[in-house]
C-alpha cells in the first residue's frame, strides 16, 4: 500500500535535516572566506558556486521540505481531522521527486566549474557566454524537479483542506496552521509555474535558439579537447 502521511512527513523532515546540514556547511565556508583578509580561502569562481549551492540547498531542500512537506504532512491531516491527505499517490510522488532533484544539483556542482550564477539563475551569468558547460542545464533541471514536487504537494494540500472540512465549517473556522498551509499552497501553485516558464525559456535559449555560432565553436572546442 501507499505510505501514510506520517511516513512521508518523516521522510521530508529527514531530507530537510540533511539539506540543512549541507547548507550550513556552505554558509560557514562563505563566512570563513569573508573573515579572512585579502583573497580569502576561495577563488572567485568557487565563491560564486558555493553561494549558489548554499541558496538552492537552504530554500528548496531545507525550508520548503521541512515547513511545508514535513510539518504539513504531519499536522494537516491531524488537525482537519482526516485519515490521510486526499491524493496519497501524488503525495508519494511529490516526495520522491526531491531526492532526484538533489542528485541533479550535486551533479551540477561536480560538473566543470559548477554553477556560479546565484540562486536566481539570471543572465548573463546563466547564458552560454557566462557558463558554457552543462552544469547550468543540470541545475535548471534540478529546479524543474523540485518545482514539480511543489506543484504536486500544493494541489494535494488544497484538495485535502477544501474537501475534508465539514459542510457547515467555514475556512475561517479551521486551525491557523491549516489556513497557513492552504494560503501558501495557493501562492505556490500560482508562482511556481511562472518560475518553470522562465527556466524553460532559459534552457531553450542555451540549447536551441540562442547563439548558434557560439554553440558551434563550443562543440568544436569540446571535440578538440576530447
Amino acid at each position: 500500500g501507499q505510505p501514510k502521511h506520517k511516513d512521508i512527513g518523516t521522510m521530508y523532515l529527514i531530507l530537510g535535516f540533511w539539506g540543512g546540514l549541507a547548507g550550513t556547511f556552505f554558509s560557514l565556508l562563505i563566512r570563513i572566506h569573508l573573515m579572512r583578509s585579502g583573497t580569502g580561502v576561495l577563488i572567485t569562481g568557487s565563491l560564486n558556486a558555493v553561494i549558489t549551492a548554499h541558496a538552492f540547498l537552504m530554500i528548496f531542500f531545507m525550508v520548503m521540505p521541512v515547513l511545508i512537506g514535513g510539518f504539513g504532512n504531519w499536522l494537516v491531516p491531524l488537525m482537519m481531522p482526516c485519515p490521510d491527505l486526499g491524493l496519497a499517490r501524488m503525495n508519494n510522488l511529490s516526495f520522491w521527486l526531491m531526492p532526484h532533484s538533489l542528485i541533479f544539483l550535486v551533479v551540477s556542482t561536480l560538473t566543470d566549474t559548477a554553477v556560479g550564477t546565484g540562486w536566481t539563475v539570471y543572465p548573463p551569468l546563466s547564458s552560454l557566454e557566462g557558463h558554457h558547460s552543462p552544469c547550468v542545464d543540470e541545475a535548471i533541471f534540478s529546479l524543474h524537479l523540485s518545482g514539480l514536487a511543489s506543484i504536486f504537494a500544493s494541489i494535494n494540500f488544497i484538495a485535502t483542506i477544501k474537501n475534508s472540512r465539514g459542510r457547515d465549517k467555514e475556512m475561517m473556522g479551521l486551525p491557523l496552521f491549516v489556513c497557513a498551509i492552504g494560503v501558501t499552497s495557493v501562492l505556490l501553485l500560482l508562482s511556481v509555474p511562472v518560475l518553470a516558464g522562465g527556466l524553460t525559456m532559459m534552457i531553450t535559449d542555451r540549447n536551441v535558439i540562442g547563439h548558434p555560432e557560439l554553440n558551434f565553436q563550443l562543440i568544436h572546442k569540446a571535440c578538440d579537447e576530447a
